[in-house]
């Protein structure tokens, strides 16, 4: 499962004081299509022995999304190295392919049971590849 997307609609509560989506429901939509992505690429096996931290967000906002707009949220990893891995999302209006959100975000492999860091297996990194 080299990439994963959905499709939202933005309703009343997603929406700030200016009426446009809130930068920290971006946030949210984030982390929930990355764990979507992980639950749809593995089982539960392997999830209960091994889990993911953010360590850092990099977001750029290049436009408003409104009430009633229908998004396309995509992700994909982008590298692996070690036990991290670059995770890009990219929101986009999904009528008009327009870009609104684009997040990099660096994710750490930890093992279940210690809370250690743990570098990613090959088996793993194969999953998203889509080899």
């Amino acid at each position: 499962m080299q990439s994963y997307s959905e499709v939202l609609t933005v309703q009343e509560q997603d929406l700030d004081d200016n009426q446009h989506v809130n930068n920290v429901r971006y946030v949210e939509w984030v982390q929930n299509i990355s764990k979507k992505h992980w639950e749809a690429a593995t089982d539960p096996d392997i999830r209960k022995d091994m889990i993911w931290v953010v360590k850092n967000h990099n977001i750029s906002y290049q436009r408003s999304a409104l009430l009633g707009d229908e998004l396309l949220l995509k992700t994909y990893i982008q590298k692996t190295q070690g036990p991290l891995s670059i995770r890009i999302v990219e929101i986009l209006h999904n009528k008009t392919g327009q870009l609104i959100v684009k997040a990099i975000t660096e994710w750490c492999l930890l093992d279940a049971h210690s809370l250690r860091p743990k570098r990613v297996p090959e088996t793993i990194q194969k999953l998203f590849k889509g080899t």
